[in-house]
């Protein structure tokens, strides 16, 4: 029995027939699940001989009918198509960055039994203390911000540095990242970043230098991860966790 015949076969045991009728003429959850895993096949990177790196983070998108027939029974089906992804990751090899997530969403432009899956490789963020935006501050302490994967990281003098070992400031388990990768060097309300040697270096705004002063909206692009910042902006940085 391969893995999508036991993942059909834990859905079976796991949902009611109700369910099963529901989904009769429409999209088939073993459908999305095999959709899923030739996802990985196509967006697989080679990392080594024996790692390659794989998406992430994945968006169903379906018709509004077959929506809201997965209604009651998505997040349930969400957990085990993220368990059978790993298992298929495991087989092949598939390194994922960070939390494997599975959304699914409504699209206009579908028909019944149609959907297709949009994915992306997001790095995991992790920080510590008020370098990397703790939320307790004020905003009043500085005005520069750095949004990363969808969390907002306070930029306070004299700066903090950037990569994928646990002596960075802020981490990001991107493969294509050194350990310390870039330094955000703020001195008042100037923001530069510096390349620190990394082995891959930075993009700023799409080319590739030592150091640049920075704007805002400014973006650095290091391995596959791309971060923006914020100057003078009107929201409260939240690192992640609103």
């Amino acid at each position: 029995m391969n893995s999508l015949q036991r993942f059909e076969h834990k859905l079976e045991e796991m949902i009611s027939s109700a369910f099963a009728r529901a989904f009769r003429s429409a999209v088939q959850p073993v459908e999305i699940a095999a959709a899923l895993q030739r996802e990985c096949d196509n967006n697989a990177q080679i990392l080594s001989r024996d790692r390659r790196l794989v998406p992430n983070t994945f968006h169903v998108e379906l018709a509004a009918s077959d929506l809201e027939r997965l209604q009651g029974y998505d997040d349930a089906m969400g957990r085990d198509l993220i368990d059978q992804l790993k298992d298929h990751a495991d087989a092949q090899g598939y390194v994922f960055t960070g939390p494997v997530t599975v959304d699914f969403e409504a699209a206009e432009d579908l028909t019944t039994g149609r959907f297709r899956i949009r994915s992306k490789a997001e790095a995991q963020v992790t920080g510590s203390g008020a370098a990397a935006g703790d939320d307790r501050h004020s905003r009043s302490a500085s005005r520069a911000v750095l949004e990363v994967n969808g969390s907002r990281h306070v930029l306070r003098a004299p700066g903090l540095v950037v990569g994928r070992g646990t002596e960075a400031d802020l981490r990001i388990n991107d493969p294509g990242v050194s350990r310390q990768h870039v330094e955000f060097v703020v001195t008042g309300d100037d923001v530069e970043v510096v390349d620190l040697g990394s082995t891959n270096g930075m993009l700023v705004n799409g080319t590739k230098v030592p150091r640049a002063t920075l704007r805002d909206g400014s973006q650095v692009k290091i391995g596959r991860t791309i971060m923006t910042v914020h100057l003078g902006d009107s929201e409260t940085p939240d690192d992640g966790r609103s």
